[in-house]
């Protein structure tokens, strides 16, 4: 087995605080020229904001910390297969590269649901690599949710 990459493990530290904090566990982090720039847990609850999903909080963030709203030259990593909310970010944002672990049957919409960048109307898809970390996410997600049931 390989070690995970260092951005999906701070993605996963990300996850684990949002558990923490009583929210889903997803993590996102965003990558510019190697370094990260951006790195967000899931807080719709704590921001009393369902847009608050851990991509879009990334997304926010590096483009306010970069100054413009393109993120060409930017990978996203994120511990869950992004939702259509996500996924249309993401598209707007022009990010290049989108790397995720777990992918979700149920609300997912790059491999699962809708496949967004599948879409004629879709007007930018990054590449995607998926499955990175799937194992580490998925045991996270089912804790969590074994632990309110």
């Amino acid at each position: 087995m390989f070690p995970l990459p260092d951005p999906m493990r701070t993605a996963l530290d990300a996850a684990r605080a949002a558990a923490a904090a009583g929210e889903v566990p997803v993590g996102a982090v965003v990558i510019h020229d190697g370094a990260v720039i951006a790195v967000a847990a899931n807080a719709p609850r704590a921001l009393a904001d369902p847009t608050a999903h851990a991509e879009i909080l990334a997304i926010r963030a590096a483009a306010a910390k970069l100054g413009r709203d393109r993120l060409t030259d930017c990978d996203l990593w994120v511990t869950l297969e992004p939702c259509a909310m996500c996924a249309g970010a993401i598209a707007h944002a022009r990010i290049a590269r989108l790397y995720y672990g777990a992918a979700d049957e149920k609300g997912g919409a790059v491999e699962h649901g809708g496949r967004f960048f599948a879409q004629p109307t879709c007007h930018h898809r990054p590449e995607i690599y998926g499955g990175i970390g799937e194992r580490e996410a998925g045991e996270l997600l089912r804790a969590f949710f074994a632990a309110r049931r």
